[in-house]
């Protein structure tokens, strides 16, 4: 395997460990915003809180790595997503802000922050992150960035008017709401919370069915803005094919109040199937067809260094994650509340 499959796997297995746990976080932050808004405040709000509480402060390490990765590994890749990352990027900054000093407040005991204001701009966070990200995905396929006279140039227009940049953002929504509210159930149901689980596997079963339809409305608006991508996905089908059925599986687990801690497990393995299936199809480019991880790779003792510093991120934080669980968020006390 070269240096650069390597060093893209490396980055994307981090994008995929913050796809994962910054959905449940974000997800968290809506459904607590919402439960106050329908009254079921007295049901959920302290089972997120006592998810939220240890974790909070970790989540971003993955997008970290990823973007620092990104530049180390791809230069050429801070040239051209430079320029188209400006807006996102910014706003995406402005609301990690937002959302940082929500914690804070609301870890060090502020009573302002229980405002519903403060409570909605927090639960507006969870779900404009995530839409704000994903345009990544969609200016990745193409024809969006083009260079003219030695300068980069976004097309707005073409960006908003495309059918896949909006299937994705839809796609990242409602992903985020399903994988959060597959999870906090499951936790629920560990804290021996009737009441919390009953509302929570009820928002985890609402949101499996828009999931659903959100990936394969973006899987085939791929068809139309890059076709050769979408052909690179039929040749690997089975990934998506074992996607869908450890949705089906989770969906079902859940529907019947069993192994809930299996039925996230196969969400994950769902998202990780489809998440390295698509991009394994989106290889050798980063930037269809501008960025190629084999033209714009960095020298062979950076990658060196790169690869061993990143694999070794991983190994210091997936088991720092697994502490974490143990010590708070699975101790019998600390989810029961006590």
């Amino acid at each position: 395997m070269s240096y650069e499959v390597v060093g893209i796997t490396v980055l994307w297995t981090f994008l995929y460990g913050y796809l994962i746990v910054a959905s449940v976080d974000f997800g968290a932050g809506f459904f607590s915003y919402y439960s106050v808004i329908t009254g079921h405040e007295n049901k959920v709000h302290n089972i997120i809180q006592r998810y939220l509480s240890p974790v909070w402060e970790v989540t971003n390490v993955f997008l970290i790595f990823f973007v620092v990765g990104l530049v180390g590994f791809f230069p050429d890749s801070a040239y051209y997503y430079g320029t188209a990352l400006l807006v996102p990027g910014s706003l995406v900054t402005v609301l990690l802000a937002l959302r940082g000093a929500y914690y804070a407040y609301n870890t060090y005991g502020s009573s302002e922050v229980n405002n519903k204001a403060y409570m909605a701009i927090y639960g507006a966070t969870g779900l404009l992150i995530p839409a704000a990200l994903s345009t990544i995905l969609a200016i990745s396929e193409g024809g969006i960035i083009r260079e003219e006279n030695g300068r980069v140039i976004l097309d707005w227009a073409g960006f908003f008017a495309n059918p896949y940049t909006w299937s994705v953002i839809l796609l990242a929504l409602v992903s985020v709401l399903y994988i959060s509210a597959m999870f906090l159930a499951y936790y629920a149901n560990k804290a021996g919370d009737q009441g919390a689980f009953g509302v929570l596997r009820g928002y985890a079963l609402m949101w499996s069915g828009p999931t659903i339809l959100a990936c394969v409305f973006a899987f085939f608006q791929i068809n139309r803005q890059n076709p050769e991508h979408f052909g690179n996905m039929l040749n690997i089908a089975w990934m998506f094919l074992c996607s869908l059925i450890c949705f089906l599986l989770a969906v079902y687990l859940m529907w019947r109040k069993r192994y809930l801690g299996w039925s996230f497990i196969l969400v994950m393995l769902q998202f990780g199937f489809a998440w390295y299936g698509y991009g394994r199809s989106h290889l050798p480019y980063i930037l269809y067809k501008q960025v190629s991880i084999y033209e714009g790779f960095t020298n062979e003792t950076m990658a060196i260094a790169l690869i061993t510093a990143f694999v070794a991120g991983l190994v210091i934080l997936i088991p720092s994650l697994v502490l974490i669980m143990r010590l708070f968020l699975f101790d019998a006390k600390y989810v029961r509340g006590e």
